[in-house]
């Protein structure tokens, strides 16, 4: 990327980056610098991130912008700006760089502005961390879809933007039932767009309105309801796993336990006394 050095001369600076493989127009950021300094630069993109412990000093827009920890950073694209430390400990943070045009593909609004480059919203904030992180490490299409919709969907409440006209909510029965059938593939935002009939982000953002939960999160609680009724059922908890869709049995473990408040095993047990 631009205005980033592939190495840096303190051993305290790291930067990571990572594009998902299914999605073009993103690239996920996230570093610690104590004392690079960064050159002026720009990047065709939205740089939109949070800052998670430290202060950065950056110079945007002709003016010097100091942004703490739990703080939103704005950058619209083409907009030339800078980057160092404020604090001795340097700052950490997370960033994504986004195309204007899947913004726009994914939220359904054209001409997002933002008029801030730093916004002070610790709880925005942090739950940008988090959607960053889970970006990071997500490893379905529908789950990175999933959080990049909910993303924007936060910083959408710091974007100047135009109106969008309302439209009827459709049904998504249909949807449902695939996910029901499919619960142990990997399945893609396309794949259930087609399914509904509808564009990929126009069925997202469609879905989420219906059932105030993204597709993933619903395929996650069919998953795990289809997983009580086959431990109920008697099987084992590592063939559980496998048969709806999760990687391995700590993976049904963490995720029953976060919604039923015991584990798989402790469940089976219980109900088959």
């Amino acid at each position: 990327m631009q205005g980033v050095p592939l190495q840096f001369e303190h051993p305290q600076d790291v930067a990571q980056f990572r594009r998902p493989t299914h999605r073009a127009g993103i690239e996920l950021y996230r570093a610690h610098i104590v004392r690079h300094a960064f050159e002026p630069h720009t990047h065709e993109a939205f740089g939109l991130g949070a800052i998670e412990s430290g202060v950065e000093r950056f110079r945007y827009h002709g003016s010097d912008h100091l942004a703490p920890a739990d703080s939103l950073v704005l950058m619209n694209p083409d907009a030339l700006h800078t980057g160092r430390a404020e604090t001795e400990g340097g700052w950490r943070y997370r960033m994504v760089y986004i195309d204007p045009d899947v913004v726009e593909s994914v939220t359904g609004e054209r001409g997002w502005w933002f008029a801030d480059a730093v916004a002070h919203d610790p709880a925005s904030a942090r739950e940008v961390t988090a959607l960053l992180d889970g970006l990071w490490f997500a490893d379905e299409p529908l789950a990175f879809d999933s959080l990049l919709s909910q993303l924007l969907h936060t910083f959408g409440r710091q974007a100047r933007r135009p109106a969008v006209a309302r439209q009827a909510a459709p049904r998504f029965t249909p949807v449902i039932d695939y996910l029901r059938a499919n619960l142990d593939r990997s399945l893609t935002l396309e794949e259930l767009a087609s399914v509904a009939g509808l564009s990929p982000f126009h069925f997202l953002r469609s879905f989420r309105a219906v059932h105030h939960a993204t597709p993933q999160q619903m395929l996650m609680a069919l998953r795990l309801f289809e997983a009580k009724r086959l431990l109920a059922d008697g099987h084992a908890p590592a063939r559980v796993a496998a048969s709806v869709g999760l990687s391995d049995q700590a993976h049904l473990t963490r995720a029953f336990a976060r919604r039923y408040g015991v584990t798989p095993a402790r469940y089976r047990q219980q109900v088959r006394q």
